[in-house]
């Protein structure tokens, strides 16, 4: 026993002084390619990343509202992360921040980084020690780069995608890492992918600046797998979230980016009602939008009728229809549907405040 145990121990000290001689001890080879961008209407500012690397999310994007956009990768550094938008955070230029960054890491000339402003100044770096391909490009409010790429065609392929792609700041981000694993990506294959864009009061509750913040962490087709989570995020909370900050936007006088925003909305509004033309669910959802965000109070009222038809005795579908016949100041009819919701479920006390309004609005 004794004997066996001795080998083991000696094939536990021989193999810990291998790995110790063994390269590694320097940190692995991150991130591949990423695009840094800021968005000229919103303000907003996001990343997008793909990386033959597991949770690749968890290391290159780093953002904070108002301040910046960071991806840190290749042998990447994540003190850039921090550091970088705490100086930009003191109204340092991107031009500034990459400089400081670098002269303070002996270790630079591995590092691939890429930075955009609040303003849209942009700036990337590539070191000369980063994995081959490895280049950047940038552009009018934003950066692309990547390292082991399967060539600089990549690297073009993104700058192009993003500089043809309109519309949202996310979806031109994804369009941009789309065209760049059809260009031929990282040469070592995909697994993970991320979405970061942030926005001041955009996160949950409006309680933080992650107005979307997606993963992919291990995927066969991580791209593609981002751009379906997307979707999924825009059907699940991308109106409510855009029409919050509708309103953000038109209290601090950002009126373009609310009109923006609104036509934003329209567009996946639309979007939805082309694709699932005759679902209760999503017909309900686009009325009780269009009416308390006065968007299109008429047609919100076909769309509530239409799922009232579709979905008989749906109660929730009978308050959008009562909340719309109010917004267009048919008092009256709301009071009479919503009485009826609240003798079918008198203990719902929205169903009872919504008829304490009704009546209110009545009585005046």
């Amino acid at each position: 026993m004794r004997t066996i145990l001795a080998l083991v121990i000696g094939t536990l000290a021989t193999t810990i002084g291998l790995a110790q001689e063994l390269p590694g001890s320097t940190p692995a080879t991150v991130g591949t390619y990423s695009i840094v961008a800021r968005d000229p209407v919103t303000g907003d500012l996001g990343i997008a990343v793909q990386s033959r690397y597991l949770a690749v999310g968890s290391v290159v994007p780093w953002a904070k509202a108002g301040t910046g956009a960071i991806a840190t990768q290749a042998q990447a550094n994540t003190t850039f992360g921090p550091e970088g938008l705490r100086m930009l955070a003191f109204g340092w230029t991107a031009q500034e921040v990459l400089d400081s960054l670098l002269v303070m890491d002996p270790e630079r000339e591995y590092r691939q980084v890429g930075i955009v402003d609040p303003t849209g100044n942009a700036i990337a770096y590539t070191g000369t020690r980063c994995q081959s391909y490895a280049g950047h490009k940038i552009g009018a409010g934003y950066a692309v780069q990547g390292n082991i790429l399967a060539g600089a065609g990549v690297v073009e392929a993104m700058a192009s995608a993003y500089e043809r792609s309109s519309g949202d700041l996310a979806g031109r981000l994804l369009a941009t890492l789309a065209a760049a694993d059809k260009a031929g990506g990282d040469s070592r294959g995909r697994q993970s992918a991320a979405l970061l864009v942030v926005r001041e009061g955009g996160g949950y509750d409006g309680l933080n600046d992650r107005f979307i913040d997606l993963r992919v962490d291990d995927h066969p087709d991580p791209v593609a797998e981002l751009s379906r989570i997307y979707s999924l995020w825009n059907a699940t909370f991308g109106v409510t979230s855009r029409m919050e900050s509708v309103k953000r936007f038109n209290t601090n006088r950002q009126f373009a980016a609310a009109q923006e925003e609104t036509r934003r909305v329209v567009d996946v509004m639309n979007a939805q009602l082309r694709d699932h033309p005759d679902d209760p669910e999503v017909l309900n959802s686009v009325a009780w939008t269009l009416a308390t965000y006065d968007i299109a109070k008429e047609r919100a009222i076909e769309l509530a009728k239409r799922a009232a038809k579709l979905a008989p005795g749906d109660r929730r579908i009978m308050d959008t229809l009562a909340e719309c016949h109010y917004q267009l100041g048919q008092i009256d009819q709301a009071v009479i549907i919503a009485s009826d919701l609240v003798v079918k479920e008198p203990g719902n006390e929205y169903y009872r405040k919504q008829l304490e309004k009704f009546r209110a609005a009545k009585d005046h």
